[in-house]
């Protein structure tokens, strides 16, 4: 070997071996990198024009999964999807039969079970609270009683349920506890939960931590970036142009999947509630993520 090539050799072996160790884990091979998802939300406004296109767009921006919205009514989305070469494990779900099982006219949850084991999902996620159900410390507790039967449900049927959280469940109530608290301690074995890192800054926590501290109950990611005009803690809602693409915002991405490797969390999954170009805005979330 010639010095010259020797010295490159030997630069770029230091290069490899001076890397964190997150870096390493993101290479070609790694799940998150190879299963990259979007949560199809990003692109509801282009869904409900052309299903088909915007399902192409999302595959050809290279995205290998997707979490389709409004489970069991998603038939179209998860078909398109599929034709594109694009697996479907999980999808939010309308959660009216968990969490207001008695209402009149919901749907069974068990009935949500057996499309989604059907359709081949392995999660399904309560995606929302009303504001009617987050205003009280007992309330969260009663929602967590509700989400804990039907994750007992869910895991006879080979399904892992779990909760997608915003800001509001963070803020403070009763003795300074939060909602959150509430889910932390009193969600069973059986239920997870869904992080979305964007939320959990909204309110001024810090996502790598939280996922370090829920090792082992933290199922799934929704990636996002915040504005920096955004001041944290804020629990109410915020401007739509607090939205950002990976890379564009203040949220290190790199600690979070760190932690998400480590936490054992499955999927990881692209989500820009508000874009002025929703399109442009994921292909250039996924060329972040790539270049990584």
């Amino acid at each position: 070997m010639k010095r010259r090539q020797f010295l490159a050799a030997g630069a770029a072996t230091a290069a490899v071996l001076s890397q964190p160790k997150w870096l390493l884990a993101l290479d070609a091979d790694n799940a998150y990198r190879k299963n990259i998802g979007i949560q199809l939300y990003t692109l509801r406004n282009e869904i409900g024009r052309d299903v088909a296109g915007t399902l192409k767009a999302v595959a050809d921006a290279g995205y290998k999964q997707v979490e389709p919205y409004g489970f069991p009514n998603a038939d179209e989305m998860i078909r398109e999807a599929k034709a594109n070469g694009m697996a479907v494990n999980s999808s939010h779900i309308d959660s009216d039969g968990i969490l207001k099982p008695d209402q009149k006219g919901v749907q069974p949850f068990e009935k949500i079970l057996d499309k989604a084991n059907d359709l081949g999902l392995t999660h399904v996620v309560v995606p929302w609270l009303a504001p009617d159900l987050r205003d009280s410390l007992d309330k969260y507790k009663m929602i967590a009683d509700r989400c804990n039967v039907a994750a007992e449900k869910a895991k006879r049927a080979g399904i892992q349920l779990a909760y997608h959280n915003h800001s509001f469940e963070f803020k403070p109530l009763e003795g300074g506890k939060t909602g959150y608290d509430v889910f932390i301690d009193q969600f069973s074995d059986a239920m997870k939960f869904e992080i979305d890192v964007f939320w959990v800054a909204v309110a001024g926590v810090d996502s790598a931590e939280l996922i370090g501290k829920l090792s082992g109950r933290v199922t799934q990611l929704h990636l996002k970036d915040l504005d920096r005009s955004v001041k944290p803690p804020q629990y109410d809602s915020i401007p739509q142009e607090a939205f950002k693409e990976l890379g564009n915002g203040v949220i290190d991405m790199e600690p979070i999947l760190a932690a998400a490797e480590k936490a054992g969390v499955s999927h990881c999954h692209v989500e820009q509630d508000h874009s002025p170009h929703p399109i442009e805005s994921i292909q250039q979330s996924a060329a972040f993520l790539r270049s990584l």
